[in-house]
């Protein structure tokens, strides 16, 4: 176990964990690192894929030395129409050297798209991703589900119009999911 007051969380992903369009101080990263001793590196980028997220794994989150990485991925993947395969290669990848370097993995699942044929593809990673954290005893973040009502309907009002950046509310839903034990 991690004691509180050294946990160290690089949070990598794309505009979703940076916290567009709104800007990182409005992200459901600053939300959690109002709520969470140590401390909390946003290292989303607008646009990016898995694979130039594993690509800056290195630089983003080995340098700095984190007890904790969340990884969040593959949205804009399913966008530009790369392969399943490809996606969970990169994401494989990214935990290996996590765990290679004694760093607790915490995969963030993908939020939702107001779009079905997308919708589809990226429900196909969110189901490896949550059967892969189960195999492998790796804690999630089912940012998803914040996207949800009780009757499994999608809440898009907590979208903006382009059916797949969160409102700010949407964030903050993000946020809510959250279970700040996992970095115990």
């Amino acid at each position: 176990m991690t004691d509180k007051t050294n946990v160290k969380i690089v949070c990598l992903g794309d505009s979703i964990t940076y916290g567009f369009p709104f800007g990182p101080a409005y992200s459901w990263v600053q939300m959690l690192s109002g709520n969470i001793e140590g401390e909390i590196i946003n290292r989303g980028i607008n646009g990016n894929t898995t694979t130039e997220m594993l690509e800056r794994f290195d630089r983003h989150v080995l340098k700095n030395h984190p007890t904790h990485v969340i990884i969040m991925g593959g949205i804009n993947d399913v966008l530009l129409r790369e392969s399943f395969d490809r996606i969970i290669w990169n994401l494989r990848a990214m935990i290996e050297k996590a765990r290679e370097n004694d760093i607790q993995v915490i995969l963030g699942i993908p939020t939702v798209v107001d779009e079905p044929e997308f919708e589809r593809l990226i429900e196909r990673i969110r189901v490896w991703m949550k059967d892969y954290a189960r195999q492998n005893n790796i804690e999630i973040i089912d940012f998803a589900q914040a996207f949800y009502d009780s009757n499994g309907r999608m809440r898009t009002e907590l979208l903006l119009a382009d059916g797949g950046h969160p409102t700010e509310k949407g964030y903050q839903a993000m946020f809510e999911v959250i279970d700040p034990s996992i970095f115990k």
